[in-house]
């Protein structure tokens, strides 16, 4: 195999290598983008919870109602 053939085996190796390195960092951005938004729709949603917890928390402290 002359030198010329490898050179042009590497670079096309290299060129091959360099773009599935740039599909998987798109890929990897798109998910961290994904998750971030999953744990920002996962705190609101506790906090909401946690408010409709505490609504029901103080209907319970009232006590039973007046017909028992």
């Amino acid at each position: 195999m002359s030198l010329d053939v490898r050179v042009t085996e590497l670079e096309s190796r290299l060129a091959f290598q360099d773009d599935t390195i740039q599909a998987l960092n798109d890929v990897l951005v798109a998910q961290q983008r994904a998750l971030d938004r999953l744990q920002q729709q996962m705190a609101a949603m506790l906090k909401r919870q946690e408010e409709l917890g505490s609504q029901f928390d103080t209907f319970e402290e009232d006590g039973p109602p007046p017909h028992y």
